[in-house]
């Protein structure tokens, strides 16, 4: 069976600061075109976040399993193993630090019911995001989606390159 991370079954193993962290996406495996999100709290050690039911389940029960955690290096043993690779991130800051570090651990000693598209890994991520103080959410619960740049990014970065062309047609010094 392919690493999926952790289980998390005490308090306290993990202490990480949650003031910055990241929204990763994955690519899928299988049918799954849409792909996985992970959350990813690089201070205090570098910790991966994310929930899939339960890999040892069967039938229904493998909806419902708990949130699994893994550092850096499980976290490339992860995509090795399941033949993912990392699509994108996004970096975050959370004015709340503390209310994701204490949403996360009670969130990870609950069993998460995996509901593909309403319930997924894209809501687990916002809800730690949201406990956080932070504003960040998905327009779509597909993660290849979710983390793309926003309709304003891209138009912002095409004024910047329409400028920067601009300037550098008449030699002007930036």
């Amino acid at each position: 069976m392919p690493y999926e991370g952790e289980i998390l079954n005490a308090c306290g193993v993990i202490n990480s600061d949650f003031s910055s962290v990241q929204v990763v996406a994955v690519s899928g495996d299988g049918p799954n075109v849409c792909g996985h999100l992970l959350l990813y709290v690089p201070k205090g050690g570098g910790y991966y976040f994310h929930v899939i039911g339960d890999p040892d389940g069967k039938g229904v029960s493998k909806v419902r399993g708990y949130p699994r955690y893994m550092t850096d290096a499980g976290f490339k043993v992860y995509l090795k193993e399941n033949r993912k690779r990392e699509l994108r991130r996004r970096a975050l800051n959370l004015p709340n630090p503390d209310g994701a570090y204490f949403y996360v651990e009670s969130i990870m000693a609950e069993k998460w019911t995996w509901g593909v598209l309403p319930n997924n890994c894209v809501a687990f991520v916002e809800s730690v995001i949201e406990a956080g103080g932070g504003e960040w959410g998905s327009y779509s619960n597909c993660p290849a989606i979710a983390t793309s740049d926003t309709v304003t990014e891209r138009v912002n970065r095409f004024f910047q390159w329409m400028e920067s062309s601009i300037y550098g047609l008449y030699g002007v010094p930036r």
